[in-house]
């Protein structure tokens, strides 16, 4: 039997990969740089072998699945190719891996892993499921009925997917590094629809989805009128957050979420529609109210007398969304962005837009852009974003202390880069 060699294990959709494989009675090992992510500990606790990274490491009777973050000069690949091994790209064994279920694909410029999160929740309470969530979290079943999976859109790798469905979540411009335009982006996922085998659920509220073409039935959700799922009714609970579902203008149902936002409910939402495509009662589709999130998004910690939030947040309209959450869900208390711009060319193209998403929190700090290795760093720097918000200032890790002073704070730690360690350090002050 082969052993399926990943090669960068510790990224979150290989970590989540690997562990599918593993579950599913696979034989599985990775390598990766030595330094510790988030990912590896579930690895760890299931066995698999994390060596760093070596040509010796490749052998016969081995399966190559690389990580898109590794070139063809990666002494790992280049080995494996000399040797004439089976190598696959993370996304070309990914789509073939996801032909023997139904699969049902997230993808959206903002909220995928959140609603793949969900989605996967709600299948797993009722039926073997698999999944795969971009938050590092993956499970296998021999037996499973659905696949659910996060697919993303960036270099197109989502084109080598054909699910049975689609939940589309929204169309935005994003990874400035690729993407040409927001018109760019939506010939993309034009691409991917056409791709799609039974049906796509797809946020009516969002201008370019509206605009969406497909082969199959395109069932539209959101909080305007003209969707076919409308959420109606939306109001903040102890619970969390509660709506009312109309079908097609017909009352449906009532559901509670523990989370705060209308994205969360839209997220919600766009997972009850297709679970009510795939004939489950409300009842089923009730275990969304058990759904106590995915990693790093809104991420909680009481500290003191403090909330920590730890968020992967890195587009403006995903640090609204944060920020919108924590005065939803945290009323009459302080909020405090703490932000890390992931990639010089992101906080160029979007600067003006971090700047207006940024000024909604009470106080503002901002971390060291973290870079990218496909990028140079031009002239860029922290300051060109501070001086777009007044009421800002630059944090190092060495004077975090300054976060003591927000008494009953809650600081949003929010990026897409090592935001984390600044998190870390604060806490170990106390």
């Amino acid at each position: 039997m082969t052993t399926y060699h990943f090669i960068g294990i510790k990224g979150t959709g290989m970590s989540a990969l690997a562990q599918i494989l593993h579950d599913s009675g696979k034989k599985v090992q990775g390598s990766d740089v030595e330094k510790q992510f988030f990912t590896q500990e579930v690895l760890e606790a299931k066995n698999i072998e994390i060596m760093p990274f070596s040509k010796d490491n490749i052998h016969g009777e081995l399966t190559i699945i690389a990580g898109n973050a590794f070139g063809d000069d990666h002494e790992e690949i280049e080995e494996a190719k000399n040797q004439g091994l089976p190598f696959y790209r993370y996304h070309e064994f990914l789509g073939e891996w996801l032909q023997q279920y139904t699969s049902i694909a997230v993808t959206g410029a903002h909220g995928k892993t959140s609603t793949t999160g969900l989605l996967a929740h709600v299948l797993s309470e009722n039926y073997p499921t698999s999944y795969l969530i971009g938050d590092g979290t993956g499970r296998g079943h021999e037996e499973s009925q659905y696949f659910a999976f996060e697919a993303c859109e960036y270099r197109r790798h989502f084109l080598e997917y054909h699910p049975d469905y689609a939940i589309m979540t929204n169309i935005d411009f994003d990874h400035p590094d690729y993407f040409s335009s927001v018109e760019d982006v939506f010939e993309a996922f034009q691409q991917m629809a056409k791709q799609v085998r039974k049906g796509i659920i797809a946020c009516g509220d969002d201008e370019h989805l509206q605009h969406i073409q497909a082969n199959v039935p395109v069932v539209y959700y959101g909080l305007q009128d003209t969707n076919d799922f409308q959420a109606q009714n939306i109001r903040e609970t102890n619970e969390g957050t509660a709506f009312d579902v109309f079908v097609r203008s017909n009352f449906y149902d009532t559901f509670i979420i523990p989370q705060f936002g209308n994205h969360n409910v839209l997220n919600a939402l766009s997972v009850i529609a297709i679970c009510h495509y795939e004939n489950m009662s409300p009842d089923q589709i009730k275990k969304l109210s058990t759904f106590r999130g995915v990693k790093r998004r809104f991420t909680e910690k009481e500290w003191n007398n403090q909330v920590l939030v730890d968020d992967y947040a890195h587009h403006p309209i995903e640090i609204t969304a944060t920020i919108d959450s924590a005065r939803k869900k945290y009323k009459d208390r302080p909020v405090v962005a703490i932000f890390q711009p992931h990639t010089f060319t992101r906080t160029k193209t979007f600067l003006n837009e971090f700047a207006n998403s940024l000024e909604q929190a009470d106080h503002v700090y901002l971390c060291d852009i973290f870079g990218s290795a496909r990028e140079n760093q031009g002239k860029l720097t922290i300051e060109n974003l501070q001086e777009l918000i007044p009421q800002s200032e630059v944090l190092e890790i060495d004077d975090i202390d300054r976060l003591k002073t927000y008494d009953n704070g809650i600081l949003l730690f929010m990026g897409a880069g090592d935001i984390q360690k600044f998190q870390k350090a604060y806490e170990a002050l106390n």
